[in-house]
This record gives structure tokens, C-alpha cells and sequence, in this order.
């Protein structure tokens, strides 16, 4: 990563004001609404920060947003970007680099994701508990790639919080694939075999950047459809948007809940 490119973003940044949080987090598809949940907001479109990819999909605003959550600071990435926008792994994970030089040691990542069982619904939150990467791309050098990046005491807390503020949560496992397209019904029985719950686009290249950054890492999916080939009907990109704004405001509360837990 260029640490130059990493400077002058951060630089940039802190004009704008005191972009400063232990906690951040990366919103995704239809996702976004949590922002509205913070007070004193100062925001930046990722289009004036110096290096930042731009987002280009629908239901990712793009923007940097500095804000509060009752007295805790937070940074939100509203919105991603992603490789079938064109990107390098590179610039797709530059903004976890800026996060985590803004100061943040704890990531919370969500996404929409697509659900592999019949038994996790659209409209269901899924805390994810293993990565599958088939993306064919890793941050890692060969050889190298951890078993698993994710935080035990930072699990047990999204847990207890999620049956403190009664918001179901299932958990599994994401697999992470490059897009652009929906997946075919036949690769969808490849997942299962391979003990795949949910599956995506994102989250799994930025999740290790920011394991290898040393920050404590979490993620969250909200599963806004069945999986190709799960139901005899066409997947589209309005349903994954609808889902998403149908959830929101538990989403928005579990985020919200863990994030004062998480400061407590």
C-alpha cells in the first residue's frame, strides 16, 4: 500500500475537521440509513478525498461521515466499492488504510448478501463467523492466509446485545466471490457443499486488510434474497434495495447498541 496516498488522504481529511474515532464502520447496500442515526455529522464525498475509489453502485452513497452516537465518536464509510467496478484489491481496500489512520481499532463491516438456506430468510441479520474467499485474490502473501480473522470477544458481544435489544441474529458462514453478475443456481450447490450460509460481493478483502492492520474485526450481513436457484424466480438488485429498507431500523439499533457496548 502506498503510504504517501494514505498521507495525503488523511491530511485532506482532517482539513475537513477532527476525523477522529476508535470505532468505524463500512455500510452497505440500502444499508446507509444508520448515519441518520448520529448527531454533530461532518461528511466528505469520497470524491474529495485525494486517492479514494468512488462508488458507483446503487444504494452506496459514497461519502466519509464523522459522527456521534450519544458521546462515542464514530467514522462511517457509507458506501464501497467493489472489483466489478473495475477496481484493484489495492484501491478496494484504501479506505480500511484510511480508517484505520484515522485512529479506528474496531471495524464493523455489513453487507447485503444473498442467504444459501432455506431456513435464513430475506430480512434476516447474519453475523458472519467464517470467510470463505473464492475471489481468487488475497491481501496475503501465499501461504499465509489466517484460518480465521475474527474477534471472540467481539462476537460474544454482538450476540448478547442482539438478544438484549430483541433483534434476531442468525450466524454463519460468507463466502465472497468477484460479481458482477448473481450467482448460477449450479455454483450455489457448490457453496452448500462447502458449508457456505450466505454469499456476496465485498466485505472478505476488507475484513483481512484490516486484520492485517491489527484492528479487531466484525461483520454483520443482511440477507436480502435467496440465492440463485433457492426459489424459482429471478434475482434483481431492487429486491436486495427493498429488503435492505425493510430492516433498517433493526439494523440500525443492533449497530447502534453495539456500538455503545463496545465503549462501555
Amino acid at each position: 500500500m502506498n503510504i504517501k496516498r494514505i498521507n495525503e488522504a488523511v491530511e485532506e481529511i482532517r482539513k475537513q475537521g477532527d476525523f477522529k474515532a476508535d470505532i468505524a464502520l463500512v455500510l452497505g447496500s440500502g444499508l446507509g440509513n444508520f448515519v441518520d442515526a448520529l448527531s454533530k455529522t461532518t461528511r466528505i464525498p469520497f470524491a474529495d478525498i485525494p486517492g479514494f475509489p468512488l462508488s458507483t453502485v446503487e444504494g452506496h452513497s459514497g461519502e466519509l461521515v464523522h459522527g456521534f452516537l450519544g458521546k462515542v465518536p464514530v467514522l462511517v464509510n457509507s458506501g464501497r466499492v467493489h472489483f466489478y467496478e473495475g477496481y484493484t484489491l489495492e484501491q478496494v481496500v484504501f479506505p480500511i488504510h484510511i480508517l484505520q489512520a484515522l485512529g479506528a481499532k474496531t471495524i464493523i463491516l455489513t453487507n447485503a448478501a444473498g442467504s444459501i438456506r432455506e431456513d435464513y430468510a430475506p430480512g434476516d441479520l447474519m453475523l458472519i463467523t467464517k470467510l470463505l474467499n473464492l475471489t481468487g485474490h488475497s491481501v496475503f502473501p501465499p501461504e499465509s492466509e489466517p484460518s480465521n480473522i475474527f474477534n471472540t470477544e467481539l462476537l460474544d458481544s454482538v450476540k448478547q446485545v442482539a438478544q438484549r435489544v430483541a433483534v434476531p441474529l442468525k450466524k454463519g458462514s460468507y463466502t465472497g466471490l468477484n460479481g458482477p453478475s448473481y450467482e448460477t443456481p449450479a455454483e450455489i450447490r457448490f457453496l452448500r457443499l462447502k458449508e457456505a450460509d450466505a454469499v456476496g460481493m465485498s466485505t472478505v478483502h476488507e475484513s483481512m486488510a484490516a486484520f492485517q492492520l491489527n484492528m479487531k474485526v466484525l461483520c454483520i450481513s443482511c440477507l436480502t434474497n435467496y440465492a440463485a436457484g433457492i426459489l424459482d424466480q429471478p434475482l434483481n438488485h431492487e429486491e436486495v434495495m427493498e429488503t435492505g429498507i425493510r430492516v433498517r431500523e433493526d439494523f440500525a439499533k443492533l449497530l447502534s447498541e453495539l456500538v455503545q457496548e463496545l465503549t462501555g
